[in-house]
């Protein structure tokens, strides 16, 4: 299956039934941290990541990798940015917004803050999931260390190329390795709690419904 078939079937199944996929398939939690949210509208983002790195450092400058690999990324992709969960700095605002708009970015998942969060609202429309908003500035403070690498938000390891999916019930990565199994599980997944919410509510009965398919 190709990216674009990939991409195309990620758009259509849940969240939940795609980060239960990942537990079950990959054998490793996929979802982000709870507070990793969004922030400008609640369009789902679907696309390969293109991660970035940062950390602290008191003479950084311009967060050159982030700049760098928006201008050059494939349209569709999903910029990531970790650091390591530091809330109180924007990783992201109006004229990132602006380059990735431009470029067909598909959306921004961040570890940390994004500003400028009503002019990307008014002018772009563009869906920011954030752990945080912040109108602090990264310069002088943090520096981009790598672009294209694997990065690490929470718990989760995400690699250049795994397939983000999120929208408001939160964000998920799915290993690229894996995302073939994690889409057609997740379709089975869909498909078996639709039959048993029709059940639940013909027979009017909870238990029914989880008698007979076993998931809540």
């Amino acid at each position: 299956m190709n990216l674009h078939e990939l991409v195309a079937g990620f758009r259509s199944v849940a969240i939940a039934s795609i980060a239960d996929s990942v537990d079950k398939t990959a054998g490793r939690r996929g979802y982000l941290d709870h507070d990793i949210r969004p922030r400008v509208n609640d369009r789902r983002v679907v696309g390969p990541a293109v991660t970035v790195r940062e950390g602290p450092e008191p003479n950084a400058g311009p967060p050159q990798h982030a700049l760098d690999l928006i201008d050059t990324a494939q349209p569709g992709s999903v910029m990531v940015i970790a650091i390591d969960g530091e809330p109180n700095v924007a990783i992201w605002g109006g004229l990132m917004t602006a380059g990735a708009f431009a470029r067909g970015f598909a959306g921004a998942i961040l570890d940390g803050g994004v500003r400028d969060v009503s002019e990307i609202r008014r002018d772009y429309d563009f869906p920011v999931f954030a752990r945080s908003i912040s109108p602090g500035s990264t310069v002088g403070r943090f520096k981009t260390l790598g672009g294209n690498i694997p990065v690490k938000i929470g718990p989760v390891e995400i690699y250049p190329g795994d397939i983000m999916v999120a929208d408001g019930d939160g964000a998920v990565c799915v290993p690229r390795t894996h995302a073939e199994a994690v889409l057609r599980m997740a379709q089975e997944i869909d498909a078996r709690e639709a039959e048993q919410a029709k059940l639940i509510v013909q027979a009017k009965s909870l238990k029914e419904g989880l008698a007979k398919y076993g998931r809540i």
